[in-house]
């Protein structure tokens, strides 16, 4: 069956940078354009970054451009999300996720398979 894995998340300072992966299996990873989300407390799930199938086409919310850079390795299976300069409103649960079309979108009913999440907390 399809299976997203996500690792990576842990504690950090204010201004300190952590790198999150996404490793998938049960799919064919190289057809998928993937995505990365987040959801803080109380509040509702937000797109944070995504990545066509190839890598060549990534798109951003704005409050994470320029600090978060995602990424992909096919040969892999995995996708990544470098963030830096991380900031206490960055502190959520960090979940991967497969888009069905090309150019992933921002709204989280157009992704299908998701992981269970990893949990990210900046203090100040």
């Amino acid at each position: 069956q399809v299976q997203l894995v996500e690792s990576g998340g842990g504690l950090v300072q204010a201004g300190g940078s952590l790198r999150l992966s996404c490793a998938a299996s049960g799919i064919t990873f190289s057809m998928y354009a993937m995505g990365w989300f987040r959801q803080a407390p109380g509040k509702e799930r937000e797109f944070v970054a995504g990545i066509n199938w190839s890598g060549s086409t990534t798109n951003y919310a704005a409050s994470v451009k320029g600090r978060f850079t995602i990424s992909r390795d096919n040969a892999k299976n995995t996708v990544y999300l470098q963030m830096d300069s991380l900031k206490p409103e960055d502190t959520g649960v960090y979940s991967c996720a497969t888009y069905r079309g090309v150019v992933p979108g921002t709204q989280s009913g157009s992704y299908d398979y998701w992981g269970q999440g990893t949990q990210v907390t900046v203090s100040s």
